[in-house]
């Protein structure tokens, strides 16, 4: 909320924004792991919509920034930040509704927000899992089978009495291993899966793939993370 007031307060005050592309967005967001340039990423693509409010590229952008910043600020901020990404994804979902992007992205939002708020969980829990629905049903490559491996996490996470279940939970995660066979994602949450499922040793041996995946330059923020998350698996999974 606060970037958007600021760019506001710019403009009322006959103050220019300053000017830059979707490039330098995009360059930016690629170091998101310092959280001041996926934040300058987020104000660039902000001021994009200003002047073009039905630029979709500019939303899902946000929507898909808003999730990583979410994630990583002051547990404070998260929910305000991922609300904010819902938003964006909602509104790009509506601008391209035969676009995969816009729909990934609001159920990735909604998801993190219902992993940490109940009253979100209650709220999103149906609208996730028809997002990524529809994304299966647009593209079910999208970004190597992110929606197949949002499902299997849905599956596994939502309570069996609102329509978790671990048997769909795998199918969905060994289905996006289709796309991607490295993918740290996938393995991780496998590895958490078969656990939960008493499968100790099947859980460790995906836990270690997730450490042998290759580099990937477009995710390797994230791959970091589950590399860092699988060490800890195995420190504590015998």
């Amino acid at each position: 909320m606060m970037r958007v007031t600021v760019l506001l307060a710019l403009i009322v005050c006959g103050m220019a924004v300053p000017s830059a592309s979707g490039d330098e967005a995009d360059q930016l967001y690629a170091r998101r792991t310092d959280l001041a340039s996926a934040r300058h990423a987020i104000d660039i693509w902000t001021a994009l919509l200003q002047t073009h409010p039905a630029d979709y590229d500019a939303s899902w952008k946000i929507a898909r920034a808003d999730y990583w910043v979410g994630r990583h600020v002051a547990e404070n901020e998260q929910l305000d930040v991922l609300e904010a990404g819902v938003a964006h994804g909602r509104r790009a979902a509506a601008l391209a509704p035969t676009r995969p992007e816009g729909h990934f992205w609001l159920a990735a939002n909604m998801g993190a927000a219902a992993e940490l708020s109940q009253r979100a969980g209650l709220r999103y829990r149906k609208a996730i899992k028809e997002e990524l629905e529809t994304v299966l049903r647009l593209d079910p490559a999208f970004l190597q089978g992110s929606a197949d491996r949002a499902l299997g996490r849905w599956y596994f996470k939502v309570p069996r009495l609102f329509g978790g279940n671990k048997k769909s939970a795998e199918a969905h995660l060994r289905a996006s291993l289709n796309y991607d066979p490295h993918s740290t994602a996938s393995h991780f949450f496998l590895a958490e899966l078969l656990l939960a499922d008493g499968r100790r040793a099947e859980a460790r041996a995906e836990a270690q793939l997730v450490l042998e995946a290759p580099a990937d330059p477009d995710w390797e923020p994230e791959n970091q993370e589950f590399k860092a998350q699988a060490r800890q698996f195995l420190s504590t999974v015998k």
